[in-house]
């Protein structure tokens, strides 16, 4: 059997001691079957429960002098002075964060559409991922988690560059001098963005180099290992392997004359190499391709530590030879391009956006180069060839020296190393307590039953997808009294559970009709897939609207129930995915509203057909009258705040950048009412300027979970008017795309969506305030203050609620 599993052991049984400060034996039996199995404990001589002894062996190599077995106590004791002090040094302190942002100062007397009131959307982005990457800086984070976020950040900057310093650069080739709301031209903002940018790439090797890294190999025997690191025999064992499974999928391309430069695929690790034929003095230049189908880590086996990666990429350059006998190597680095992805056609003069797409999709392979990452200590040559054939200027910032490795999106797959106590305690989405009693009845209820008894609210993740939205697709599907299923795929898992009960449905010959978005951002290869499989089962498909793109989380179930058709319908505020329902926290209403299920039935048809006039009831859908709606029940709060009363707003999104709509919410302050926006990524808006928003407060909430529900909160006067749906106060939600906000009034509902805002506002563990300049504080408690963590809070809620 292979040693590696009794080392994760020890790892884990190291990592509890530090945890608790001391552990006694019986504690650490208890633990290990708890998060392993049995196989790791042994019966002694006399009967008793012990710990296995290779388990032993790899803990006494990994405890060193901060852990002491105590004879008297009976208990390993843990020292956290032992310890290198540069590591005490590095976790006592809490790290520090740039502020990207750079607001104008605002003018006596200003007018409230004057660009200093506003802030530029695109740094204020780049300040979210720095919020995200703090959470990798932060040691209060299990380890691997701190990891995931690190890899997180890396791939959030890569979507940016793509799509933000894309757009921007298409913007400034047009020749569009446009100003941003900030009084900023597009060529002016590409300058400081990508400035910005840099420094945000460049601290996240820093993060992963001298923080990370070192703190993996401590606290998790995991070590990340360079070629020279390496013995001869694991030397030889990585040679052998690059020669049987790496080498034979390698191509080389050469640049010459005869041989035109290579197409770089998009964020694809490569190596550029120079090299010399003996006793000539031209050099010669090739390009190697990392295979994408290879592991980006190839384990090895290490007697020192639990877990020994190489990166794939230093296996091939310390083979690099093999691929060009007879010629000399001079020199190989790695590096990485980053095309545009911010490519717009003309959907007016589209034959259909399923072939617009498709050939976007195509174009955007070979889309302009807005990013090179290259090793620091890149050749001078190569380098002025790498420029000239990828069209970069280095004074531009286009150009990104890195110090150590390359794509650290990588790093997905090593914070997912099964060490249970270096990960957030897991956390098992409750089943909704109406659902979870469901069968206990000598009468087993469908899903309809106990809809139709009352409108059921679902907080993801905390409460569970599965066992609730997915349930109620499955059970139409399978149910022989209904007749259509209607729903919309804005994003969706792969192997999905919800296409496969559609394609089910349509089987059985249900009528299934689906709204596949193919411009969802970064998905329309994965939705022009499901969208033709789903059509291939005799699904009615649509692809979306020319002009907009369908963001409304709608599904509409018609039932036959005697003589009637009834529907039921589930309006939520996130995708239709299994595995984000585990990560993102989304809300979402099973409702058999009449008027609800006549409003989704409009919608259904304004969607794939022709009703661009649609009436609804009681939904607020964009762009028809989504904007409107908002604009009255702000106007109403500031009547009331001017009569006298206590106005008061809640807002709860992704992101505000809408311009009228902040002048409202300026107006609105400015008449005394109370504003509490809860805001997780960019926002236009300044809070707190004398004069402008003094009533404004706004937080962003950044931790294990992602905030990505939508909640609008308007006092009325004590009778609260509380929507949720899909859209954000983002021009593009209210003018560029079709989305659904449904009422809430239920009074019991009301209530638990009020003490869901109230509690995030509460927060001082995850939540940032922001500042009249743009910048963010994290709170903390203060002196003899609880800690207050709104995702634990809400864990704890949803207990209470399934358990009593």
């Amino acid at each position: 059997m292979s040693d590696y599993p009794f080392k994760e052991v020890a790892v884990f049984l190291y990592n509890e001691i530090r945890r608790h400060g001391e552990l006694k034996r019986s504690e650490a039996i208890e633990k290990v079957e708890s998060a392993f199995d049995n196989s790791f404990i042994d019966l002694s001589d006399k009967g008793n429960k012990v710990l296995n002894k290779q388990v032993l062996k790899h803990f006494r190599e990994l405890k060193r002098d901060a852990i002491k077995w105590n004879v008297g106590k009976q208990r390993w004791l843990f020292d956290e002075s032992k310890l290198n002090s540069s590591n005490g040094d590095r976790n006592d302190k809490m790290p520090k964060i740039p502020t990207s942002v750079q607001p104008q100062e605002v003018p006596e007397q200003a007018s409230i559409d004057h660009p200093s009131l506003y802030l530029n959307r695109e740094l204020g982005w780049l300040d979210f991922n720095w919020r995200v990457l703090y959470q990798a800086m932060d040691s209060r984070n299990p380890l691997l988690e701190r990891v995931r976020f690190l890899a997180i950040t890396a791939s959030n900057l890569d979507e940016f560059i793509q799509k933000r310093v894309g757009g921007l650069k298409r913007q400034e080739a047009a020749g569009l001098i446009d100003l941003s709301p900030d009084g900023r031209t597009p060529d002016s903002q590409i300058d400081i963005v990508q400035r910005e940018a840099t420094k945000m790439q460049q601290q996240i090797s820093d993060v992963w180099n001298n923080q990370l890294c070192p703190a993996l190999e401590e606290e998790a025997s995991i070590k990340v290992c360079s070629y020279q690191e390496l013995n001869k025999q694991q030397q030889n064992k990585l040679d052998e392997y690059f020669l049987d499974h790496i080498y034979p999928m390698l191509t080389p391309l050469a640049v010459d004359p005869g041989h035109p430069f290579p197409f770089i695929s998009n964020l694809s690790l490569s190596l550029a190499i120079k090299l010399k034929r003996p006793n000539r003095d031209a050099f010669n230049f090739a390009r190697v391709k990392v295979p994408s189908n290879q592991p980006r880590w190839l384990k090895l086996e290490s007697e020192s530590h639990a877990y020994s990666f190489i990166p794939v990429e230093e296996v091939i350059r310390q083979n690099i030879d093999r691929l060009f006998p007879g010629m000399d190597i001079d020199s190989v680095c790695v590096f990485r391009v980053t095309r545009n992805a911010d490519l717009r056609r003309n959907e007016e003069e589209a034959e259909d956006l399923l072939s617009m797409m498709s050939e976007e999709l195509r174009e955007r392979r070979f889309a302009e180069v807005v990013r090179l990452e290259i090793e620091q200590d890149v050749d001078p040559e190569v380098l002025k060839l790498l420029k000239n054939e990828l069209k970069l200027d280095e004074s531009n910032n286009d150009i990104i020296f890195q110090d150590g490795l390359l794509d650290l999106t990588g790093c997905f797959k090593l914070a997912d190393i099964n060490i249970p106590n270096l990960h957030y305690k897991k956390w098992k989405p409750i089943i909704p307590e109406p659902l979870y009693h469901e069968g206990e009845t000598e009468e087993e209820q469908t899903i309809f039953d106990i809809i139709r008894k009352k409108d059921l609210l679902v907080h993801h993740p905390y409460e569970s997808f599965s066992g609730s939205v997915r349930r109620l697709i499955e059970e139409a599907a399978d149910d022989p009294d209904v007749l259509a299923i209607k729903q919309t795929l804005y994003r969706t898992s792969d192997n999905s559970p919800i296409v496969k009960a559609l394609v089910r449905a349509a089987e059985k010959g249900k009528q299934v009709a689906v709204l596949v978005e193919v411009k969802a951002r970064f998905d329309e290869a994965s939705n022009i897939e499901w969208g033709k499989m789903l059509e291939n089962a005799g699904v009615h498909v649509a692809y979306g609207l020319v002009g907009l793109k369908t963001h409304a989380k709608v599904a509409l179930i018609v039932r036959r129930e005697g003589d009637r058709h009834v529907t039921y319908c589930h309006i939520g505020t996130g995708n239709y995915h299994i595995h984000t329902a585990e990560v993102y926290t989304d809300l979402g209403v099973l409702t058999n509203d009449p008027d609800i299920g006549y409003d989704a039935t409009n919608l259904f048809h304004y969607l794939t057909g022709y009703a661009p006039d649609q009436q609804y009831r009681k939904l607020l859908v964009a762009p028809n009258d989504l904007r409107n709606a908002f604009n009255d029940l702000i106007d109403n709060e500031i009547a009331i705040a001017q009569s006298g009363g206590q106005g008061h707003i809640i807002a709860k999104m992704n992101a505000l950048d809408d311009v009228d709509i902040i002048k409202r919410l300026y107006q609105a302050s400015r008449s005394g009412v109370k504003i509490d926006l809860i805001v997780r990524g960019h926002s236009r808006l300044r809070p707190q300027l004398p004069g402008y928003s003094d009533n404004i407060r706004l937080i962003s909430i950044i931790g294990r979970f992602l905030e990505h529900d939508r909640i609008y909160f308007f006092g009325n006067e004590g009778d609260p008017k509380i929507y949720i749906g899909s859209g954000d106060w983002r021009s593009r939600n209210l003018n560029e795309r079709v989305e659904a906000m449904m009422p809430i009034t239920l009074p019991k509902l009301k209530k638990r969506i009020t003490s869901i805002l109230k509690k995030a506002l509460r927060d001082n563990r995850l939540a940032w305030e922001m500042q009249p300049d743009g910048s963010y504080h994290l709170r903390e408690p203060k002196k003899g203050e609880k800690e207050r963590n709104f995702h634990q809070m809400m864990m704890d809620d949803a207990r209470k609620r399934a358990f009593g």
